[in-house]
């Protein structure tokens, strides 16, 4: 086996080239840029896979895919972007965070895009934008909770209250429906006993226009004869 050192400066961006992937960003290119029978062929474009939603990708094969090109993203990521493990390193748990996994997803598919352009426009907006937004809200989320080890969700007690809580928001919005059903139906009411407009008051009705021709106005008043 071949011990020597890799001595490559830079690492190449993963790219999602398994056939199921390949197949998954073909279908939503065609989606967007294909012609009227690829469209039809596809049907609801709603119902497309997208890499950069994981939830999306139902069929097990491509979901497998996914998940190992956002490992081998992430691993290029910490490589090539991350200097100081304090300032925005990836932790290895990042699968059992779910605000990661969704932000990672979307992170390397603008990546992916980037790196498919001609000019280095969207490569040095993903640098500007993506990686300092993506890096700022990780650590602001974070903080110091898996630095070491992945420490369980901290908010779990409140999520859970949250959901046993749901018949009291529930009442709540049935209140909210039944005030604004009684609105409309007082409103309606209103409308059924106003009294009818007064004969000959003013209409809403558009003014019908015509061309004059010259002949039919005197030229001393503008009259119309």
């Amino acid at each position: 086996m071949d011990k020597t050192p890799d001595k490559t400066l830079v690492k190449a961006f993963p790219t999602p080239d398994t056939p199921p992937l390949r197949a998954a960003y073909r279908d939503l290119y065609l989606a967007a840029e294909g012609t009227a029978a690829q469209k039809r062929h596809l049907g609801d474009p709603a119902d497309l896979p997208r890499p950069w939603d994981p939830a999306t990708c139902r069929d097990p094969l491509l979901r497998q895919d996914v998940w190992d090109w956002l490992e081998a993203v992430v691993a290029w990521f910490n490589r090539e972007y991350v200097w100081d493990p304090n300032a925005g390193m990836i932790p290895a748990c990042w699968p059992l965070h779910p605000h990661l996994v969704h932000e990672i997803a979307v992170l390397a598919d603008q990546r992916r895009r980037a790196g498919m352009t001609t000019t280095s426009d969207l490569l040095e907006d993903w640098h500007r934008y993506a990686v300092p937004a993506f890096t700022e809200r990780m650590r602001t989320r974070m903080k110091n909770q898996c630095d070491d080890t992945h420490s369980s969700w901290p908010a779990r007690g409140r999520h859970t209250r949250l959901l046993n809580d749901l018949d009291g928001r529930r009442l709540a919005f049935c209140g909210d429906v039944t005030a604004l059903t009684q609105h409309l139906a007082e409103q309606h009411r209103a409308d059924l006993l106003a009294p009818p407009p007064p004969p000959g008051g003013p209409t809403t009705q558009t003014p019908i226009l015509r061309i004059v021709e010259a002949e039919e106005i005197d030229p001393d008043t503008g009259e119309i004869l």
